[in-house]
């Protein structure tokens, strides 16, 4: 049986994911300073060349990110997670921002009919079990659709949560390299930079939305507010899944979501 501290800890019983995790050190350390810009084109054309995919939610900060990798390179493939409970303003503006900026390959993964059917089938689930919604619904759709990729580029920043706020540039999920070219940018910066390029922004914001999610887990903000407030309000939960490892999505048992 394994210990506590390498459960807490797979690097620590699994030399692959450890050799990635030293990897994703020295990474950080050469190139995790350079500008946006040349990082990106860097981790898309030299570190990961045909092996890095993109994982955008299109919410309300996507734009940003999106409009930097296109002016990079418009074929990087781009995973968007189709949960089936998503707004339909996020549906048509993922068609927009597409089209505006000129990706190639969009890939829409959605979840598995069979597992829905078994653990959703009043698509109640994520009142019951919001983990195992999201388990179900994101976390093991983009799991498989990842699958031949050794890196993908993330959108997380550390001043979205206390649970962001160390996340350095070059990190692993498993054996795979995660790029948050994003890391260090601000609410300021990301509005400047939106504003510079004309990009159009997630028509949820005007009504109250500065973070969007699936809807029934996602509400509106009061002013002060923190922006991510509104994310499964009044759960201890934070995070949807997919950031905390895609290598461990495996499908739970059907009785789990009880």
């Amino acid at each position: 049986m394994a210990t506590p501290e390498a459960a807490a800890n797979p690097a620590a019983v699994d030399p692959a994911v450890a050799a990635r995790a030293e990897e994703a050190r020295a990474l950080d350390a050469r190139w995790g300073g350079l500008p946006t810009h040349d990082l990106l084109d860097t981790a898309i054309h030299t570190l990961f060349a045909g092996e890095i995919a993109l994982v955008s939610s299109f919410g309300t900060e996507s734009a940003v990110l999106l409009h930097l990798v296109a002016a990079v390179d418009r074929s990087v493939p781009i995973l968007f997670v189709d949960t089936d409970k998503l707004f339909g303003e996020t549906l048509r503006y993922r068609d927009k921002l597409v089209a505006r900026l000129g990706f190639t390959d969009v890939r829409t993964l959605t979840p598995d009919p069979v597992r829905v059917e078994a653990l959703d089938k009043d698509g109640g689930l994520w009142l019951r079990n919001p983990d195992l919604c999201c388990q179900i619904r994101k976390v093991e759709p983009l799991a498989l659709g990842i699958d031949g990729f050794s890196a993908w580029i993330s959108g997380r920043k550390r001043f979205q949560a206390a649970t962001r706020a160390a996340i350095p540039v070059f990190e692993t999920d498993g054996t795979r390299i995660k790029v948050n070219p994003l890391a260090s940018w601000g609410p300021k910066e990301l509005a400047a930079y939106a504003a510079e390029h004309d990009l159009p922004v997630h028509p949820l914001v005007a009504q109250g939305y500065p973070s969007v999610g699936c809807m029934p887990c996602t509400d509106r903000v009061a002013p002060g507010e923190d922006a991510r407030a509104g994310r499964w309000r009044g759960q201890a939960k934070t995070e949807c899944g997919i950031h905390v490892s895609l290598t461990s999505a495996v499908p739970t048992a059907p009785d789990g979501a009880h």
